[in-house]
C-alpha cells in the first residue's frame, strides 16, 4: 500500500460499491456477466457465437454492455435490462461486514456510493452487507440518466463510468470540491478517469498503483492503515448542501 496524500485535507470521500466494497473472488462479477449474456442471448435475440465477445467489447468500449447495445440501437427497457441482469445475483453470497460498517462510521467526511448499477441493486448489495445508514447517498444509474428537457429523446447514450462526463456529473449533483474528494474503485480505467476530473484517487484490489492512481489498496479494510489522515480532518470542512430523491434505505438516499 502506497501513499501521496500526506498533509491533504478531504471533505469527501466516493466509493464504487461492487468489487470496491466486498471482493471480486466472491464471484458476483461473474454471475452478473453471465446474466447479461442470458439477457442478449434470450431477450434480444443475438447469435450465440457473437454474445460473449461482444458482451465483453461493449464492455470496454461504453463502461457497461448495457450503453454500448443502447448506441447500437438495440431497443429494450433498463428497468427490464437491469431485473433480469441484477434479479439472479447469488446475493447470499454478500454477508455483514461490521468491521467495514466501524471503519466508515469513524469517518469524518461524507460518503457517497458512486455505482454505474441501478438503485435496487444498490439498495440490495448495502443491505446485505450491513452497511445502511454509512453513505449519505447514492449516485447511481437512475441518478446519471434523468430525462431531461435539454436531452433529444432519440438519444440512446448512457451516462456511466468511466467518461469524464459522469465524473463531472456527480461532482455536480453531489456539489463536490474534487481537490477535496477521495475516490475509491476497483477499475483502473475507472480511476484514471477519476484523476482526470481532479479527485484523489484509490484502486481497490490491488497492492499495485495503476495509472493515475495515489493509493492502492489490496482491501477496502485497509484504509486506516493506508490514509490515517482521513481520520484527522474531523471538522474541518462544512456539508456542501445536496438535493435529494427519496429516501431509499435507512439514512441513505439517492441523490438526484
Amino acid at each position: 500500500m502506497e501513499s501521496y496524500m500526506n498533509g491533504a485535507k478531504f471533505d469527501c470521500l466516493l466509493f464504487d460499491m461492487d468489487d470496491t466494497l466486498y471482493p471480486l473472488s466472491l464471484g458476483i462479477n461473474l454471475a452478473c456477466r453471465q446474466n447479461i449474456i442470458d439477457y442478449m442471448l434470450n431477450k434480444l435475440k443475438i447469435e450465440e457465437s457473437l454474445v460473449p465477445k461482444m458482451c465483453l467489447d461493449l464492455y470496454r468500449e461504453y463502461g457497461t454492455t448495457m450503453a454500448g447495445l443502447k448506441l447500437l440501437g438495440y431497443d429494450f427497457d433498463c428497468d427490464e435490462f437491469h431485473a433480469c441482469v441484477h434479479g439472479a445475483l447469488p446475493y447470499d453470497k454478500l454477508k455483514p461486514d461490521p468491521v467495514l460498517r466501524n471503519l466508515l462510521l469513524s469517518l469524518p467526511q461524507r460518503k457517497i456510493i458512486f455505482t454505474n448499477s441501478d438503485e435496487a441493486h444498490a439498495v440490495t448489495v448495502l443491505k446485505k452487507m450491513g452497511l445502511e445508514g454509512c453513505f449519505e447517498g447514492i449516485i447511481c444509474f437512475e441518478t446519471l440518466n434523468q430525462p431531461s428537457p435539454d436531452s433529444p429523446t432519440s438519444d440512446k447514450r448512457i451516462l456511466c463510468k468511466p467518461s469524464l462526463e459522469s465524473m463531472e456529473a456527480v461532482v455536480e449533483i453531489a456539489k463536490l470540491d474534487p481537490k477535496k474528494t477521495v475516490f475509491f474503485d476497483d477499475s483502473p480505467r475507472n480511476i484514471a478517469s477519476g484523476k482526470a476530473a481532479g479527485f484523489h484517487t484509490v484502486i481497490v484490489g490491488s497492492s499495485a498503483l495503476v495509472p493515475g492512481a495515489d493509493v492502492a489498496l489490496e482491501s477496502i479494510h485497509n484504509i486506516r492503515e493506508a490514509l490515517p489522515e482521513l481520520w484527522e480532518a474531523a471538522g474541518d470542512h462544512a456539508e456542501a448542501a445536496v438535493d435529494l430523491r427519496s429516501a431509499v434505505v435507512a439514512e441513505t438516499t439517492v441523490l438526484a
